[in-house]
């Protein structure tokens, strides 16, 4: 009965959450570095009586963790054993997570709810501070106030390797590293139309041991001994063509390969294609030429000897040689 209750509680906390009033929000985001047992810290500033803490990451809506006074704690699926609330004062809504992936990577708001003093919320910022920063980040958007970095476009955006692949075929996008050092990391990032960057995969080196983690809807991601990571696309669909990046982090620096896929429907145009045909055209008309001139060539090398046996006949043969014609 008091599992059903609990249960009861956390849905009628899903459906009206989103109706809850934010009276004051902290206004930046604490940044906190990617680590097993990382610490979010949300912590009210008041004293009162704490109604209840929700956790959601964006661009979810459905809380991740939810802590209520009388009933419990409640996460979610993805969340459940992975994450603990600290509780180390009345107004503490803080949280712990372990077995901590890049897939942890992105903004959590965190929002108390307490009485008298109202809501209260605040966002913390999870990053992977190993990483190096994206190209075009400056000090230009911390001086503005602002910490929103544009989303890179394909327009600015040289792919070292460009692919083509038919509608619903099967294709392997490899991004093999030019080994120069020691590779420890290795991220597959792909970029859809009009989004950022997003990690769909990650091969690295943990104690001796390789480990691979695969965040892809689509196809599967494949590590090497070596940290070559490739991505294994089965009945390949439009929405796969765009940008694909691969990151390795090695003791010589960090190396990128980006890649290019072009998605063509079976018979569809395809300037790759139209290339090829105006490739293969072009040599089957070289070709045809060169017959053409290697005919004439014989032909008027037979007319040469016959003039030549002519030439050489004694007069009164000549007279049936050119009747034998």
């Amino acid at each position: 009965m008091e599992a059903v209750q609990k249960d009861h509680w956390y849905f009628v906390v899903l459906i009206f959450l989103p109706f809850l009033r934010v009276a004051v929000q902290q206004k930046e985001a604490v940044t906190v570095r990617l680590e097993e047992g990382m610490i979010l810290a949300c912590l009210c500033p008041w004293n009162g009586n704490l109604s209840m803490v929700s956790w959601t990451k964006i661009p979810d809506k459905v809380p991740i963790a939810v802590f209520h006074p009388e009933y419990g704690s409640s996460f979610s699926r993805q969340h459940m054993e992975r994450i603990e609330f600290l509780r180390t004062a009345p107004m503490d809504g803080s949280i712990s997570m372990k077995n901590v992936t890049h897939q942890d990577i992105g903004i959590y708001h965190c929002s108390v709810q307490t009485f008298p003093g109202g809501p209260w919320i605040t966002s913390v910022q999870v990053e992977d501070l190993d990483e190096p920063p994206e190209e075009g980040e400056d000090d230009d958007d911390e001086e503005g106030g602002e910490d929103i970095a544009e989303h890179p476009t394909p327009e600015g955006i040289l792919a070292d390797v460009q692919l083509v692949a038919e509608q619903d075929s099967n294709l392997t996008i490899s991004c093999n590293h030019k080994h120069d050092g020691t590779v420890y990391q290795a991220l597959l990032e792909r970029m859809p139309s009009g989004h950022p960057w997003g990690i769909i995969g990650v091969c690295k080196q943990v104690e001796g041991s390789l480990v691979g983690e695969d965040y892809s809807d689509r196809g599967q991601v494949s590590c090497a001994d070596s940290l070559d990571v490739n991505l294994h696309l089965t009945g390949v669909v439009l929405d796969d063509r765009g940008f694909y990046r691969c990151t390795f982090n090695t003791d010589a620096g960090v190396r990128t390969t980006t890649v290019l896929l072009t998605v063509v429907t079976p018979g569809g145009f395809s300037l790759s294609l139209y290339m090829m045909y105006i490739y293969i055209g072009a040599g089957c008309a070289g070709l045809l030429l060169v017959l053409v001139v290697l005919i004439l060539a014989i032909r008027q090398r037979k007319k040469s000897r016959r003039e030549e046996y002519r030439v050489k006949l004694h007069p009164s043969q000549r007279q049936k040689w050119r009747q034998w014609q």
